[in-house]
């Protein structure tokens, strides 16, 4: 883990920047070039994208990634916080191992729903995409899953619990709040029968803090 605490513990607002359509086109040509145009394609979700994947898919499971595990390390300047006031998502830090739903997606929609995908997450081009072998009951999957890059100025780096729960308590983005966003993830897991302690944890500061917080935005 980086030691350079000015660019990762705090947001450096200078350094950020959202992708040109020209550089996220290339980032998804590069990613599919391997592709044959006639396969069905997985896509691994470890955060939002178990409780709001946003495209169709011809098949759902749960699956388990090693390698990786699943962190709040990400500066959120658009969608769960501002430039001036960031919030925080998770990415998929190298080390350990991640628990989250894995979607079959037709070959017929791989495209365009890897273009949505692109727009959605390649905001600041703060992930870098692999092919990873993902574990599921029925078998060994090869998934796209969008990894932390922990060379942006993206990447969070050590936070201690106080300021991390103090982040996700004020920000709020494009989408709503980052306290929504990890509540939402936390239930989630919870009801695919995933369970993260290190989330759990979190969830139970986050209401320490604030007693009347619901479970999820629908509550």
């Amino acid at each position: 883990m980086s030691t350079n605490v000015d660019c990762h513990s705090s947001p450096v607002k200078t350094a950020f920047r959202l992708l040109t359509d020209e550089e996220r086109q290339t980032s998804l040509h590069r990613a599919m070039a391997h592709w044959d145009k006639r396969q069905d394609i997985w896509v691994f979700g470890y955060g939002s994208l178990v409780w709001r994947p946003e495209f169709d898919f011809l098949e759902q499971r749960l699956a388990q990634l090693h390698g990786y595990h699943r962190a709040l390390c990400l500066w959120s300047r658009v969608n769960r916080g501002t430039p001036e006031q960031p919030g925080l998502v998770f990415g998929l830090e190298a080390g350990g191992s991640c628990r989250g739903m894995a979607y079959k997606v037709a070959a017929s929609a791989a495209h365009a729903t890897l273009e949505a995908l692109w727009r959605r997450e390649m905001v600041s081009g703060v992930y870098t995409p692999k092919w990873l072998n993902c574990r599921t009951a029925q078998g060994n999957i090869n998934a796209l899953i969008f990894t932390m890059n922990n060379k942006t100025h993206g990447y969070v780096g050590d936070l201690t619990k106080e300021k991390l729960i103090t982040i996700v308590q004020s920000a709020h983005g494009r989408y709503g709040p980052c306290t929504e966003y990890v509540l939402e993830t936390a239930h989630a897991l919870r009801s695919a029968g995933i369970h993260d302690t290190k989330l759990e944890a979190i969830v139970r500061q986050l209401r320490d803090v604030a007693p009347n917080l619901p479970l999820n935005k629908n509550e």
